[in-house]
């Protein structure tokens, strides 16, 4: 057997790193620890629970904007999102009419929100003049990362509040949403990991085979070759959680739903993986944050989880009545 030299190894290993975009070991080891703690908490621990870990990720990508957007000096009512959303899932979560209060506390939440950002007495202290500040080298007049803005500093909170309540809250309440039905486990396991089954396909495909350019622009490492394996991971996996599920459905000709299902989930997951790369380039910066090893920060990981779970919601209550 022919021993492979260490210099060939890490050569590849850099290749590997270079077509994905990411440290692949280190991306591999996160997330597997993800899987096993989310299948702990799906599994032995009560829903409750599951929320509360809901929520913690929710807190940490709220921490995260909140960073990422003072790079372009808006300011987020943060205490008021974390608020908002920790009220926003509970009282999805306890209420008698689950939809109902969802959508009655998230219209709170973004009045509440709206509001502190709109009150927030330093929202215009990057307005017009501290343009013309850094024109005239005055140091500390904005962060380096600034862009060229044309409308007050306050209407930008306002906006960027209410862009993270619909972002983070509205969405998040969507995979709450799944945990009040029966069979809860299975119908949140495939709105968790049919989206990451996507985001797998699409980084095998592409770093194999990607040489056509989705968006070259917005995120230069998607390619067509990896929608299609996105495609093809997602439509897999969906349909062997309904089978695993839903046996009987899937076998007497149900078998085009979970079909469906992951074709959706492929298309909006990289919608929401765009948007993300989208907001990252406005912003200036490769990464949200830094908390996951070989991810990059929270929504980094959860960015398209996020943009399918009301799809998933939705076509889950269409097929299993």
């Amino acid at each position: 057997m022919e021993k492979r030299h260490p210099k060939n190894a890490a050569g590849t290993r850099e290749i590997i790193n270079e077509r994905t975009g990411r440290d692949m070991p280190q991306a591999i080891a996160t997330g597997t620890g993800l899987v096993v703690l989310i299948l702990m908490f799906l599994l032995f621990l009560p829903r409750i629970c599951f929320v509360a870990l809901i929520l913690l990720f929710m807190l940490l990508a709220i921490r995260e904007l909140q960073v990422s957007f003072s790079l372009v000096a808006i300011h987020l009512p943060a205490v008021v999102l974390d608020c908002g959303v920790i009220c926003v899932l509970l009282a999805t979560y306890y209420a008698h009419d689950h939809v109902a209060a969802a959508g009655a506390s998230l219209v709170f939440c973004l009045l509440a929100s709206s509001a502190a950002a709109a009150a927030d007495p330093y929202a215009d202290r990057f307005g017009g003049k501290a343009l013309e500040a850094k024109k005239l080298g005055v140091r500390g007049a904005h962060p380096p990362a600034m862009r060229e803005v044309t409308f007050s500093g306050r209407a930008r909170d306002v906006s960027s509040s209410v862009f993270v309540t619909l972002y983070i809250v509205l969405l998040a309440s969507f995979l709450v949403l799944l945990l009040v039905r029966p069979q809860y486990r299975i119908l949140e396991a495939m709105a968790l990991f049919v989206p990451s089954l996507s985001d797998i396909g699409g980084l095998v495909f592409g770093a194999a085979f990607g040489k056509h350019k989705l968006s070259p622009r917005i995120s230069p490492k998607k390619s067509y070759e990896g929608l299609f394996g996105s495609v093809v991971f997602a439509v897999i996996g969906a349909m062997a959680f309904y089978c695993f599920a839903f046996p009987s459905d899937f076998c007497s000709g149900g078998w085009w739903k979970p079909a469906v299902l992951g074709f959706v989930v492929a298309f909006a997951g990289t919608f929401g993986d765009l948007c993300a790369s989208m907001l990252k380039r406005d912003l200036g910066i490769k990464d949200l944050g830094h908390l996951l090893k070989g991810h990059g920060g929270v929504l980094d990981r959860v960015d398209s989880i996020l943009i399918s779970a009301p799809f998933t919601f939705l076509l889950l209550s269409i097929f299993i009545a």
